[in-house]
């Protein structure tokens, strides 16, 4: 379904704008409480706001952990899907936060790649089929207080050797 809207809303909107909009518009991310709120033109970057309401806030006032971590869970995965486009398979392989003050504010996070990171990424992956990537992110207040730290390990692979590997593991169970 969100490929499907993702290609009509391609023919009127830019890739940044269409990420945004599928983003904001989807129910699994609003359940989140998390809101895109700017993504570079080129995909590089993408910054998130969560802010504390009636529909995220714990016993003690506070953001619900969960929601910290869901808000934050799809973006680097779907922002490098969007990036490294058809050619390449990319899932979201482990996760973790760590959590070093409560959210009783709206907080921010952002996301970013570097032009050496794809190249990395790209090299990794012609020469050893697949690679794993580990990004960490800080989830702040307004002024840049960190409020918890997010881990994530994103597995990329090459689609014909991705397809080899599942044949693999198919044929030996």
């Amino acid at each position: 379904m969100y490929r499907t809207l993702n290609k009509l809303l391609k023919t009127f909107l830019t890739d940044a704008q269409t990420y945004k909009y599928i983003f904001n518009w989807s129910p699994m991310y609003r359940r989140s409480t998390g809101k895109i709120i700017e993504v570079s033109d080129d995909l590089l970057y993408v910054k998130i706001k969560i802010p504390l309401s009636i529909k995220n806030r714990n016993y003690v006032g506070s953001i619900f952990g969960g929601s910290l971590f869901s808000a934050t869970d799809p973006i680097y995965m779907i922002q490098l899907m969007t990036i490294l486009k058809e050619d390449y398979i990319v899932w979201d392989k482990d996760a973790s936060i760590k959590y070093k003050r409560p959210a009783k504010e709206t907080v921010y996070a952002e996301f970013s790649f570097a032009e050496e990171e794809l190249n990395t990424i790209k090299t990794q992956v012609a020469n050893q089929g697949e690679f794993n990537l580990v990004k960490t992110l800080h989830i702040v207040n307004k002024e840049q207080v960190v409020i918890a730290e997010v881990s994530k390990t994103i597995y990329i692979a090459n689609k014909a050797f991705f397809k080899e590997k599942q044949k693999r593991k198919a044929l030996n169970k």
